[in-house]
């Protein structure tokens, strides 16, 4: 993990979005102090008995072990990266959803913490009176949630995505930037085959048909800009150093 650190931090970064950090927070914590990053946001499922991922599932702890493990982390903001596509599919069911996430608000604020959502592509398959799941999704959620936008998933979902981030307003603080080409079918949709993130054609910045510059321009509170590759292109440290030169020479980072 220092040795990734270090490299990251040769690029330019500063900061990094931590992910399954819950059962090595002081490991983390001591490799990133080493590498001089921060990680002020990180990734944890709270929504979930069990989070999948296509590398294997996760179990899911209780949200106060979550929360103490971020705090430790020096973490400020818990983002649940995904909820099964099933429990999108129905009102009830986007519902529970929300109200999940609201009912740890308050119990993550105890720590110092807030707490938001990111998603992949399963959020804008149903539709509700010409609302997505997505957008019902945030409409129902309480406003101290943090959004964070996966703007490829977003394109994968059929989205535009500079409306999409318009809409979201000052809610959307942070986003996964990320380019690539649609899947011809939503892999988390009912016809899907089996998905393996393998088969995603991902691409550099600016290389697909993401409208990352318009997207971002688009956003009026976002904090953080996210590089992320599910399926990096070529060599992932000189791939996460283009997606950085693509946000410093386009002025969306400072």
């Amino acid at each position: 993990m220092g040795g990734s650190l270090d490299k990251l931090a040769a690029i330019g970064l500063e900061n990094v979005e931590a992910f399954d950090f819950v059962r090595r927070p002081q490991e983390i914590r001591s490799a990133l102090d080493a590498s001089g990053l921060s990680s002020p946001t990180g990734h944890a499922p709270l929504l979930s008995d069990e989070l999948w991922t296509p590398d294997g599932s996760i179990p899911t702890p209780a949200p106060e072990v979550v929360f103490e493990a971020a705090a430790a982390i020096g973490i400020t903001t818990v983002i649940d990266p995904f909820v099964a596509p099933d429990r999108w599919m129905t009102i009830e069911g986007v519902t529970d959803i929300a109200d999940r996430l609201n009912r740890l608000v308050d119990v993550a604020a105890g720590f110092g913490l807030s707490v938001g959502y990111h998603n992949h592509a399963q959020e804008f398959i149903a539709d509700f009176d010409g609302q997505t799941a997505y957008e019902r999704f945030v409409e129902l959620t309480d406003e101290r949630v943090a959004i964070e936008l996966d703007l490829y998933w977003a394109l994968v979902g059929g989205q535009d995505g500079v409306g999409l981030v318009s809409r979201l307003g000052d809610r959307l603080v942070a986003v996964h930037v990320k380019d690539g080409i649609a899947p011809e079918v939503n892999p988390f949709g009912p016809d899907a085959g089996e998905f393996g993130s393998a088969s995603l054609d991902q691409r550099r910045p600016g290389e697909g048909d993401v409208p990352l510059a318009d997207a971002l321009r688009a956003g009026t509170a976002v904090k953080f800009a996210v590089i992320e590759y599910d399926n990096a292109p070529g060599d992932v440290f000189e791939d996460i150093a283009a997606s950085y030169a693509f946000l410093t020479e386009g002025g969306f980072v400072r």
